[in-house]
């Protein structure tokens, strides 16, 4: 893609978006993490984590912006080469699936009890989620371009904002991991691609706002939850409610606009992955419908049945998360920098470099640590759930 062809897409619309992609499961997850570090470390680490995550957009749309290309994966081919565009393929496609099959696994298990307090039917989660897949999930996904889906994210958000309140007055559920609470990188520049005047200042200003806004909310979800119950904060906090009043409305509402989040998000994590199978599989060709839609319906087929028949899928994508989230916020946009960035512009001992470089070290302690954890919890037979996005 050259800088010829314009998106259509607003600002607002693309903040939405961005919002949406990087708000996941992770929300929930926060009051156990507040609970384990204290509101100040908390604070401190969340700050840290937001910022990192604004820094990597830059370093991603710096390189983008030299050589004009707005694809994850041809950033990867322009820095290494045919492996370094199927590695960034495979990366993406592992994280996004990860975070599809989380959201998923949530629709699973807590459609049913919402459907089961307001009919008093019982219903197989099994079933629910290929209706919920096939009516919902499959129509948003088959859409062309991103753009289209930012009224559903828009409305996804306003669940969440919901969530909030409802979070604020005396509730909320969680599933940890702070460090995933901001990867949205694979969504940057589809989204950046379908701006209408897209500069790389608007577009990072769109990262920042969509930060410092999911910044304000996970702060705010965190605190809420952790002043409520201080040290019985369990690791899925509805669980913590549930034993409060397992009928109770508001519950059953927050319960609802949290599926009806997750449900919108599917579709928007997708589009990456469908975008780095069209460039593996067919590079060049040009947009065809049954390619577009035959992926898309392969895909949710595969994370239906991956969240049908392996019930512990958590665990596995633990392990993906903890190596595929530091690679797409760390690891690769610093590399895609040092190498894309002409030499003659910025010399290796030049300081955006050099902090390109301790910024891709970083995400390598960072994997290694996060996989150390959680071998360590699994020889330790403490399974917690490790929540992806």
């Amino acid at each position: 893609l050259n800088h010829t062809s314009h998106g259509k897409t607003s600002f607002g619309m693309s903040v939405f978006n961005l919002s949406n992609a990087i708000m996941g499961s992770g929300i929930l997850g926060l009051s156990y993490a507040m609970s384990n570090t204290g509101i100040i470390l908390f604070l401190i680490l969340l700050t840290c984590i937001a910022s990192l995550s604004c820094y990597s957009i830059h370093l991603l749309l710096r390189s983008a912006g030299v050589v004009g290309i707005r694809a994850y994966e041809q950033l990867g081919f322009r820095a290494f080469g045919q492996p370094g565009k199927i590695l960034a393929g495979i990366i993406i496609t592992l994280h996004n699936i990860g975070a599809m099959s989380s959201y998923i696994f949530i629709v699973k298990y807590e459609l049913p009890l919402v459907i089961q307090a307001f009919l008093g039917w019982y219903m197989n989660g099994n079933y629910l989620i290929i209706i919920v897949t096939v009516c919902i999930i499959l129509p948003l996904a088959l859409m062309k371009h991103l753009g289209y889906l930012g009224y559903t994210s828009g409305f996804s958000l306003s669940c969440m904002v919901f969530f909030l309140a409802a979070v604020s007055l005396w509730t909320v559920y969680t599933i940890p991991i702070l460090a995933f609470a901001f990867v949205c990188h694979p969504e940057v520049l589809p989204i950046y691609t379908e701006l209408s005047n897209p500069t790389k200042r608007r577009m990072q200003n769109i990262g920042n706002v969509s930060i410092l806004g999911m910044f304000v909310m996970y702060f705010l979800t965190a605190i809420f939850g952790y002043l409520t119950f201080y040290d019985n904060t369990e690791a899925e906090l509805l669980h913590t409610y549930s034993k409060v009043d397992l009928l109770d409305t508001l519950i059953l509402c927050v319960r609802l606009a949290v599926l009806v989040a997750v449900t919108l998000t599917v579709p928007v994590v997708l589009f990456p992955i469908r975008r780095a199978l069209l460039q593996l599989l067919f590079p060049g060709k040009p947009f065809h419908w049954l390619r577009h839609i035959s992926i898309a319906v392969c895909l949710l087929f595969a994370v239906n049945l991956l969240v049908i028949l392996v019930p512990n899928i958590r665990d596995i994508f633990g392990i993906t998360g903890a190596t595929t989230a530091p690679s797409l916020i760390f690891i690769l946009p610093g590399l895609f920098y040092i190498r894309i960035i002409p030499t003659d512009e910025e010399p290796m001992n030049s300081r955006p470099k050099i902090q390109a470089a301790c910024f891709a070290t970083v995400g390598f302690l960072f994997m290694i640590m996060s996989l150390t954890f959680i071998i360590l919890d699994w020889t330790n037979g403490d399974k917690r759930s490790l929540g992806g996005h």
